[in-house]
């Protein structure tokens, strides 16, 4: 294990113009400084200091991936979009005025999230799926860091027309009653360890209780093993928060911890194993999932080695995602046939327990769409997929076509092969 001494008391993150001074006093570049302070203009960034000062290679940078993970760094935004920005910096309204009409050519919230996923009776919470229920506590909306290819980047830019967010736990209870279908209920955000414990347990004990005895699941979504594990490996408010799910298993519940993990190197260090293994010692699940990101995580060994790792650490393999069509898309995303290609060499170099990665998979409109492959019929070739999830239950696990596009990155670029395959296509 790598040893690593962390302080107990907490340390604030980097933000701002201490984000800047980081990566100019760790890299010596003004210019890496100058176009990280031009794009944090548009899209949201945050550095822990855990992630700071053991995750990323600084002398590596720009091309660590773990700064390519955690640094805004120029080629995140189109070369026009850059200097529009950049010629503004002075001019505060300008300024405003020029990321306002950016950020909409970014497609905040892609897949229906905002108008298709939420409840009209309910705001803060997204409900796509007919068993799952998604809740974004007010309190969880930020991160301990950021990753600079979130899909969820309007959550944290203050514009409360984009955030969905929940101000206490009695909506989420009335609309489950509401609902008995719902047997999964995720704790989302942002990041839900951002809270403290009490925050969380508010939220989490009215599951607890006998009328709604329906709730078999309850899953808590973080990446603070890799940002900040010290709020899970030591001190009152990790005692708090392992008491909490101990009492959640005690209770007959399945609980899982969604661990969001793009890196071998973010498991690496032994305070982050201390915290893995306080979890499964409570009886929780650990199942990590994340997206296959340019620049980042975009090769098999990578992805071979992490899930490895992660078996060796108690953890189940999930997902592996596509990386949703919005913020930086053009600059993280790859074309789907080699997400494809990484992720079935990844998979033939594991054992069996590694195996139970998913992928790759699109979060799309309809719902979830694995690629299964490609195949070579007589009028050409095609790809294959299938739904894991979707609006409409009918349609998972049955297999349909779509047209070869070898230049395909998402869902929309992909169109049906046959007739037969169009009603997979509809999204509803």
């Amino acid at each position: 294990m790598n040893m690593i001494a962390v302080s107990n008391a907490p340390q604030p993150p980097y933000v701002g113009t201490r984000l800047i001074d980081l990566i100019h006093r760790n890299t010596g570049s003004n210019e890496l400084a100058h176009n990280a302070r031009v794009v944090s203009q548009l899209l949201p960034f945050k550095v822990s200091q855990y992630a700071a000062n053991y995750l990323i290679d600084w002398k590596q940078a720009p091309n660590d991936p773990l700064f390519r993970l955690l640094i805004p760094h120029k080629e995140m935004l189109l070369e026009e979009d850059f200097y529009f920005i950049e010629q503004a910096l002075d001019d505060k309204p300008l300024l405003q005025s020029r990321i306002t009409q950016l950020r909409q050519k970014l497609n905040p919230h892609p897949g229906g999230q905002l108008n298709l996923n939420v409840p009209n009776e309910s705001a803060g919470m997204q409900h796509k799926y007919r068993e799952t229920l998604l809740v974004f506590p007010k309190q969880s909306q930020t991160c301990h860091a950021y990753c600079s290819y979130c899909f969820r980047w309007p959550q944290f830019i203050g514009d409360k027309t984009l955030q969905i967010a929940m101000n206490a736990p009695q909506a989420m209870v009335e609309y489950l009653k509401r609902h008995p279908e719902v047997t999964d209920v995720l704790i989302t955000g942002g990041d839900p360890l951002v809270m403290k414990t009490d925050k969380l347990k508010a939220y989490i004990e009215p599951l607890l209780s006998p009328e709604l005895e329906q709730v078999k699941t309850i899953r808590i979504g973080t990446k603070a093993l890799a940002f900040q594990p010290e709020r899970i490996a030591f001190g009152t408010e990790a005692d708090q928060l392992l008491d909490l799910s101990e009492k959640i298993v005690k209770k007959g519940k399945h609980l899982a911890y969604m661990l969001h993990c793009s890196h071998p190197r973010e498991l690496e260090a032994d305070i982050a194993q201390m915290a893995i293994s306080r979890l499964l010692g409570t009886g929780a699940q650990l199942r990590s999932q994340a997206p296959i990101i340019k620049h980042i995580n975009d090769q098999s060994d990578i992805w071979a080695n992490l899930w490895q790792k992660q078996v060796n650490l108690g953890i189940h393999p999930y997902y592996m995602f596509i990386e949703r069509d919005t913020g930086a898309h053009h600059y993280f995303s790859l074309p789907l046939i080699k997400a494809y290609d990484v992720y079935r060499e990844a998979y033939i170099q594991g054992s069996g327990l590694c195996r139970t990665a998913r992928g790759p998979v699109m979060s799309a409109t309809p719902g979830k769409v694995q690629i299964d492959g490609v195949l070579t019929l007589p009028q050409g070739k095609a790809l294959s997929l299938r739904y894991l999830q979707a609006r409409e239950p009918q349609k998972v696990g049955i297999p349909f076509l779509a047209k070869w596009n070898p230049e395909a990155r998402w869902w929309s670029d992909l169109t049906p092969y046959s007739e037969a395959d169009k009603p997979f296509f509809e999204a509803q």
